[in-house]
C-alpha cells in the first residue's frame, strides 16, 4: 500500500500548505485528493513534486506491506 505521510511531514518540515504545493508544481484538486487517501498518483507528479520540494522519493512516500 502507498502511504504519502512522508509527504505531509515534509510540507511541514518545508512550512508549506498542501494547497500551495498543488498551485506550484500545477496539479489538479483530484490529483490533491488522491494523495490525501493514499491512492496511486502518475510518476510525474512524484517528480514534479520531489523537484518542487528538493527532496527524494523517500522523502514523500513509502510502501507499507501487510
Amino acid at each position: 500500500m502507498i502511504c504519502y505521510d512522508r509527504l505531509w511531514k515534509t510540507l511541514i518540515d518545508k512550512h508549506l500548505k498542501k494547497t500551495e504545493l498543488r498551485d506550484k508544481i500545477g496539479i489538479s484538486n483530484a490529483t490533491l485528493a488522491k494523495l490525501g487517501k493514499n491512492e496511486p498518483v502518475n510518476l510525474k507528479v512524484i517528480d514534479a513534486i520531489c523537484q518542487e520540494l528538493n527532496c527524494e522519493v523517500e522523502d514523500v512516500l513509502e510502501i507499507k506491506h501487510p
